[in-house]
């Protein structure tokens, strides 16, 4: 028997496709740390920034070198990769039950106010993925630096099928 919430989740791929959403190569660490970390029916991501291929595709603060839009634009792409780390870890990005925990940590110029602008490029993207039901509140921030000069990086929990 397949639940509503299954049923639901199931969609993830195909919508995926739908929308002509390409994920990009699954990230690989900066570092001496795994990307993503399973405990029961959670899986915890590492910190997502906005790369492709291990390469950056926005340097700089937000409210200073870079706009809302290359914000907004730069949540994107950190929430591609997760997307990518996710069905690289998955097999798929069906079993996906719910996003648990989004973090969207923005680094910005001191004046900046347009914070939850800047973090709608990640949930709306997780919107059309999985559709409202399987949203989670989020959690943003600014802060005076991250990673290696990048804008933005993306805290994501998932809630998968056991």
């Amino acid at each position: 028997m397949v639940t509503g919430a299954k049923a639901q989740a199931a969609g993830a791929e195909r919508r995926l496709q739908e929308r002509g959403i390409v994920l990009p190569p699954p990230p690989t660490p900066f570092g001496a740390y795994v990307e993503a970390t399973r405990t029961g029916n959670l899986i915890f991501f590492s910190g997502m920034l906005p790369v492709v291929g291990h390469e950056p595709r926005y340097i700089g603060r937000i409210g200073g070198a870079l706009t809302l839009e290359d914000g907004r634009k730069a949540a994107e792409t950190a929430t591609l990769s997760a997307l990518s780390a996710a069905r690289d870890y998955l097999g798929s990005l069906d079993g996906v039950v719910r996003v648990v925990k989004l973090g969207v940590y923005i680094a910005t110029e001191g004046d900046f106010r347009d914070h939850p602008k800047v973090a709608d490029g990640a949930s709306e993207l997780l919107l059309e993925v999985f559709g409202k039901e399987r949203l989670s509140g989020r959690v943003v921030l600014g802060v005076a630096s991250l990673p290696l000069g990048m804008p933005i990086e993306i805290e994501l929990v998932l809630e998968v099928e056991e």
